[in-house]
């Protein structure tokens, strides 16, 4: 295993650290306990929004913190849900006043420690609320899930849900807006290859030179089948397809596309697959308004991607168009 770390048990910590001091213009980082939030946290009469999740999927949750998304993010160790003892004080220190929203990954740990903060942030007081991202078709239940996974959807959520408070909606209107695209939103993964956790030091699971898993999860949880290497087009079609079914898709609908790396794929390979969803999408008579292609949604090195289509309105169109500044996402500023 070659990775530019110092000390396996030291990796989050140091990178956390590394983040901040590359974007102290953007957020300020806490140590003890661990989480980021906006340089200007809290915002005056501002909905807070806080998400989190294990480590190696950068850039989220940082990557996200900033004008229009994020409030706070909390980084648990790699593939493990952050502790109640971290989300609290997150909470906390993004609430204004106008309460909290928790944008939580359907992943079992995730869900119990977030709402065992929510739970104690609401007996001191606080109002909170939680958008549960499960936008995944690949499985029902995985290692890690009961019912399906949180995966690419989880930054769409992110970037409209926070466009939402940033213009002044109320806790329950954000709220709201977030399950919105959550119900209008479906992804699927595929892996080349493994990734391998730093602490573990081995490939997270195996794949034979010639083959693939479709439906792979953002921890290496397998997927709907593994099969021999394909071509970009045949991939491309095997994961649109069931995400175009399960959404509902028809033509005259509007959508947004998104071209997920997982941390070893080349862009011009993601541009590659985003040619062919395009191009799959026009000829069912679906309009592709907005986009994105990018590494926004990791898993360590794996080679693989998603791919996520959200269903487009015309409000949820205009909130994601809507000015944001963080580290990994900026426009309109």
């Amino acid at each position: 295993m070659k990775k530019l770390i110092n000390d396996p048990r030291a990796v989050v910590d140091e990178s956390v650290e590394g983040f901040g001091l590359a974007h102290a213009d953007l957020v300020t980082v806490s140590s003890e306990p661990k989480f980021i939030t906006r340089k200007d946290a809290p915002v005056a009469g501002k909905v807070g929004l806080v998400s989190g999740g294990g480590s190696g999927h950068e850039p989220l949750h940082g990557g996200f913190v900033g004008l229009g998304m994020l409030d706070a993010a909390v980084p648990g160790a790699v593939f493990t849900s952050p502790t109640p003892d971290q989300i609290i004080p997150a909470t906390l220190a993004v609430n204004s006043g106008a309460g909290v929203v928790h944008i939580v990954k359907n992943y079992t740990g995730d869900v119990l420690n977030f709402e065992t903060a929510a739970e104690m942030a609401e007996a001191e007081g606080f109002q909170v609320r939680t958008v549960l991202v499960n936008d995944d078709v690949a499985v029902e239940d995985s290692l890690y899930t009961a019912g399906r996974r949180g995966v690419g959807g989880t930054v769409l959520v992110e970037k409209i849900a926070g466009a939402a408070a940033e213009r002044g909606d109320d806790l329950d209107a954000v709220a709201a807006i977030g399950d919105r695209v959550n119900r209008n939103v479906r992804s699927m993964g595929v892996a080349l290859s493994a990734c391998t956790v730093p602490h573990a030091g081995v490939p997270s699971f195996d794949l034979e030179e010639n083959e693939i898993e479709i439906g792979i999860g953002i921890h290496g949880e397998p997927g709907r089948h593994r099969i021999p290497m394909e071509n970009a087009d045949a991939i491309t079609d095997r994961l649109l397809e069931p995400i175009l079914s399960d959404l509902g898709i028809a033509s005259g609908d509007k959508v947004l596309l998104f071209v997920n790396g997982m941390g070893g794929t080349p862009q011009s390979e993601l541009y590659i697959v985003y040619r062919r969803a395009a191009q799959v999408l026009a000829d069912k008579g679906v309009t592709v308004e907005r986009s994105l292609v990018g590494n926004y949604i990791t898993s360590l090195e794996m080679q693989g991607c998603s791919i996520t289509v959200l269903r487009l309105d015309d409000e949820l169109t205009g909130l994601w168009d809507a000015p944001v500044h963080t580290a990994a996402l900026r426009w309109g500023i």
